[in-house]
């Protein structure tokens, strides 16, 4: 066992995702115990579920309906730029990890769609394929790495450029 008892293969999950947060720009809670514990919870529901499901949300069990709330969640990067952590506590925002701010409560942003029946993003047919249009596409004006999320990452994941180096992608323009 690892710190304060948690098995070697949450350890390794601990430290994949700290490794993962610190080259994508994120910062993981400082709270190693209360981090530890999500990270467990996360290790858990990749046994059980087969993917790494947010501990901290209802799960389908059905990948393709949990796809919006697997980790790191669609709703993480709005999440920690409105209040400066995610709705779990897992990741959170410069001033939390400054300590200028404190996490609290975050409201779920997971639409009543999903909650319910598991929501099936909108498509639009673009030269002959089915594309789905749930959310924007950024195109790093950098390095040209595209990423489909409501807002542009903090720092780009190939080329580390920062987040207003990116613009929207439309699709066939």
């Amino acid at each position: 066992m690892g710190k304060k008892g948690y098995s070697p293969e949450v350890m390794a999950l601990y430290e994949r995702f700290n490794r993962e947060a610190k080259e994508g720009g994120y910062t993981l809670n400082a709270d190693v115990d209360m981090t530890l514990q999500l990270v467990e919870g996360l290790y858990v529901n990749q046994t059980r579920y087969g993917y790494l499901m947010c501990p901290c949300r209802l799960a389908f069990g059905e990948k393709q309906k949990d796809l919006d709330v697997i980790c790191p969640c669609d709703y993480r990067d709005v999440d920690v730029d409105e209040f400066d952590a995610c709705f779990c506590g897992l990741y959170v925002g410069e001033r939390v990890a400054q300590g200028k701010a404190t996490a609290h409560s975050i409201p779920e942003r997971r639409p009543e769609e999903y909650q319910l029946g598991g929501f099936l993003p909108a498509t639009k047919q673009v030269a002959g394929r089915t594309v789905e249009t749930a959310i924007p596409v950024w195109r790093c004006r950098v390095c040209g790495y595209l990423c489909a999320r409501e807002q542009p990452p903090p720092v780009c994941p190939v080329c580390k450029a920062k987040k207003d180096r990116f613009e929207t992608f439309e699709f066939g323009a």
